[in-house]
């Protein structure tokens, strides 16, 4: 087998039907388009969501809710899992370039400390945020906080 002698699975290729080759083939005529409108006509194509005429349903339903252009998003990370992290870093200083190397964020998102678990090491951690069950859990332990 090469280039030369590849072809289609038998029966999965089939021809188009040829629309607008006279009376004869069925297509002919009108070749399938229907008598008149716009869609009969060459160039026409329907806009998405069109719904021949009737109030689209995207314009039908109500808008709702507010986006908040200034909103802040952060990406948590709890203090066992935090602990977790440094145990398997074997790191007594956590900071933003430790959390990029090992793809808990990219470059654009901001890391917040959550309070969730204990904190039993000693650990010097600078983020974007943290709450203030984790900063009092860090603080008690030993450890200092950094906000970025």
């Amino acid at each position: 087998m090469n280039l030369s002698n590849l072809k289609p699975a038998k029966g999965s290729v089939k021809s188009n039907k040829r629309k607008g080759r006279g009376y004869s083939s069925g297509m002919g005529g009108t070749s399938t388009r229907g008598h008149k409108g716009a869609g009969s006509r060459s160039g026409y194509s329907r806009k998405t969501g069109f719904e021949g005429g009737q109030m689209p349903l995207q314009r039908r339903v109500p808008k709702f809710g507010f986006k908040n252009p200034f909103r802040v998003e952060f990406v948590g990370m709890n203090l066992d899992r935090l602990q977790e992290f440094a145990q398997k870093n074997n790191a007594d200083t956590i900071n933003l370039d430790l959390f990029l190397n090992s793809r808990i964020i990219n470059k654009n998102e901001k890391i917040k400390i959550l309070g969730r678990g204990e904190m039993k090491m000693k650990l010097n951690v600078s983020a974007h945020a943290f709450s203030d069950k984790a900063k009092t859990a860090i603080e008690n332990s030993g450890g200092t906080i950094q906000i970025i």
